[in-house]
């Protein structure tokens, strides 16, 4: 994985009409070509009745693995615009089905990638996203007249708290992305006057979902 890669975190789906055609998106995590299959099949069990169930997934941290379908579709209308909007927004590891129930009036091909993305774009709307990411927690050791300031400066460098132990001294745990570290240390090493003790850990992977953190 590089540093950063989105995934669906929690699945989510949309509908949008077009012209009283029904474009209903499904988008899901799927670590897995076969995971992936699977749930197509889900979707294409539950809408047997439908003229269309169009999929894309894409599988692997540099999408190793892509695949599409038009499903009867005119091709490149359906299966490619709903990848695009997966690859479009960094999405790894997902796969959406668009089912459509056909209204009786043609769209056009322009008409039919409009709709088949306007129904991603919905359904993507309606999941959770996670941010998966990489950082190191660091350890700052500092006594009890420097912890406002560490906790001022944490917050203004939006660093999300791990730990805190009060003792003689005051440590906290700092979750700090990898690319940030030696910033924060320049910067936690100027506001101490150079009196907080810094031991950066082994670096770790963690998500972000609504400015969130998960650990994974």
């Amino acid at each position: 994985m590089g540093q950063d890669s989105r995934i669906i975190y929690q699945e989510g789906q949309g509908e949008v009409v077009e012209k009283k055609s029904r474009f209903i998106a499904y988008i899901f995590p799927a670590k897995t070509e076969e995971e992936a299959l699977a749930r197509i099949q889900e979707i294409r069990k539950k809408h047997y009745d439908a003229r269309h169930n169009c999929f894309a997934y894409v599988i692997g941290d540099k999408n190793e693995t892509e695949r599409c379908s038009d499903d009867g579709e005119p091709s490149g209308t359906a299966g490619r615009p709903m990848l695009e909007v997966l690859t479009g927004q960094g999405i790894h590891n997902a796969v959406a089905v668009v089912t459509r129930y056909f209204g009786g009036t043609l769209l056009g091909t322009g008409g039919l990638v409009r709709a088949y993305t306007a129904a991603m774009q919905e359904g993507l709307k309606n999941c959770q996203i996670m941010e998966q990411k990489e950082g190191i927690p660091l350890k700052v050791q500092t006594d009890y007249n420097g912890i406002g300031k560490l906790q001022y400066l944490a917050r203004s460098l939006d660093l999300k708290e791990m730990d805190t132990q009060y003792g003689e001294t005051v440590t906290t745990t700092l979750l700090v992305p990898r690319d940030d570290l030696e910033k924060v240390e320049k910067e936690i090493t100027e506001q101490t006057a150079g009196k907080a003790l810094l031991d950066a850990q082994d670096m770790i992977k963690y998500g972000l979902v609504d400015g969130q953190v998960v650990f994974l």
